[in-house]
């Protein structure tokens, strides 16, 4: 028995170094040596060691107040709970995987009560009942060498979504701050937009007060009052709609927090800051910023480990089982050592037809792993694309918003010079009507233009990645620690 132990061991041993399956090498990746949009004059590529972006990303734009909402997304939003709750699924996930590795053993007790009868021949036949208690106390053990590597791949696969799980929460995180970002902003260019809408009612206010006061005289028609006066109520009506929009944003914004709409306000006023230079990271290093690549990249892995597992089948499985225990009639001396009893045996068992199953596995899990490279392969051409995208934004945004300053000016003062014209009665109403809107039209323009440039910053750090790096991903014994 000691021979046949031996071997046993001696056979899982060596098969603890061989595990079927490809070996995991990372999807190759066409990667463009720059990016092809340039970056706004004064912004600086990342160093490696660069903190700029590091952590809380969001202080860049120096808004206390957008600070404090952006602290709240990590602590009370739900959809990040949930997504929390999934990745501690995932690391159980891995020690469930990881207990293949080890035997089995189960404990018990159990009393069995039999009655049984016995017959003696006689001319009349009599019957004695016999009624017998068996006492047992059975210890059962139970071991699947892992001679080819299915348990070891199992756990390899479980580990690589638990990882993948880590880098959808980072990217969930990274995807709610910057969608707070972005409403904030909205939410107090709209500030903006109502400041200057209040504003231009009060100069049409003044402005209907002074055709009235020239139609009275006689120099202005009654069709310049009803003008000026649907002017004036078309801007306290955009002025009032105005609200619904806000209240949306400020609803969203509560919700992203983890509140309800009603437990949040946000108090009223500009854009504080200009929008921040952004250290931008050479090509080769968004793959290392990104969570969601690091998720898809993760899930190769995994998807190449379940071909091993799927592998594994085509091969023999070796156990080990064994039983022992107690047995006795009393109670009282159920545990003497004449009341003992064990077995112990080896099982080698092999599938010899399974109508093409285990192929038809394998099959499946490359087909699966096929699909993940795509994936991961186009996860990276997004990213490609969303730097880019909001690179070129950032750029064109800011040499229009050169302009639109240009504009706005002339557009003030073409207003001016009109309405003074118009008070010495050398230009008509519809002249300053007309003044009056290009006017209201570029202030407008520059509001929507700052909101714009404000958003494409906060998109252009969330596509390079936050400040986030793979390297925080938890390695496998982490993965796995409860």
């Amino acid at each position: 028995m000691n021979t046949r132990l031996s071997c046993l061991f001696a056979i899982s041993i060596l098969g603890a170094a061989c595990a079927v399956g490809p070996n995991y090498k990372k999807p190759s990746t066409e990667m463009p040596a720059a990016f092809k949009e340039a970056p706004p004059a004064g912004w600086k590529t990342a160093q490696p060691q660069d903190g700029a972006l590091r952590g809380k990303w969001w202080e860049a734009f120096g808004d206390p107040a957008l600070n404090a909402l952006e602290e709240q997304v990590a602590v009370s939003n739900q959809s990040l709970a949930q997504a929390e709750a999934q990745f501690r699924g995932a690391r159980a996930a891995v020690s469930a995987a990881r207990s293949g590795l080890f035997p089995t053993v189960t404990a018990g007790a159990q009393v069995t009560t039999s009655r049984g009868s016995t017959s003696r021949g006689s001319s009349t036949s009599t019957s004695q009942n016999s009624t017998a208690t068996i006492y047992q106390v059975p210890i059962d053990f139970t071991w699947e060498a892992d001679l080819w590597g299915r348990v070891r791949r199992d756990i390899e696969a479980n580990v690589a979504n638990a990882q993948a799980s880590a880098a959808d929460v980072e990217a969930l995180r990274l995807s709610l701050q910057a969608e707070l970002a972005v409403d904030y902003f909205q939410l107090h260019g709209l500030d903006e937009q109502k400041r200057l809408l209040d504003s231009t009612v009060a100069d049409y206010e003044k402005a209907l007060q002074i055709t009235v006061n020239r139609h009275d005289q006689g120099v202005a028609s009654g069709a310049d009052v009803a003008e000026s006066q649907t002017q004036l109520e078309t801007a306290r009506a955009q002025a009032i709609d105005l609200g619904v929009a806000r209240s949306e944003f400020e609803h969203a914004i509560a919700i992203l927090t983890g509140k309800a709409p009603s437990d949040l306000t946000i108090a009223q006023g500009p854009i504080a800051m200009p929008p921040p230079m952004v250290p931008l990271a050479v090509p080769s290093e968004l793959l290392e910023r990104r969570p969601d690549i690091a998720a898809a990249e993760r899930r190769v892995a995994a998807a190449n480990a379940q071909i091993g597992v799927a592998t594994a089948a085509y091969f023999p499985s070796l156990g080990l089982s064994a039983s022992g225990g107690f047995e006795s009639t009393t109670l009282a001396t159920l545990f003497s050592l004449p009341n003992r009893f064990w077995s112990l045996g080896p099982s080698l068992l092999a599938t010899v037809f399974d109508g093409g199953r285990r192929r038809a596995a394998v099959a499946e899990a490359e087909a699966n792993y096929d699909a993940t490279v795509a994936a991961y392969r186009q996860s990276v051409l997004t990213a490609f694309q969303a730097v880019e995208d909001n690179l070129a934004a950032v750029r064109i945004l800011a040499d229009e918003a050169t302009q639109q300053a240009a504009a706005t000016a002339a557009a003030e003062r073409s207003l001016a010079l009109t309405r003074n014209r118009y008070q010495a009665g050398i230009a008509t109403y519809l002249e300053v009507i007309t003044a009056e809107n290009a006017a209201f039209i570029n202030q407008r323009n520059s509001v929507d233009l700052r909101v714009r440039q404000m958003t494409a910053s906060v998109n252009l750090i969330r596509a390079l990645g936050g400040g986030w790096m793979a390297g925080e991903l938890p390695a496998g014994g982490v993965a796995a620690a409860r």
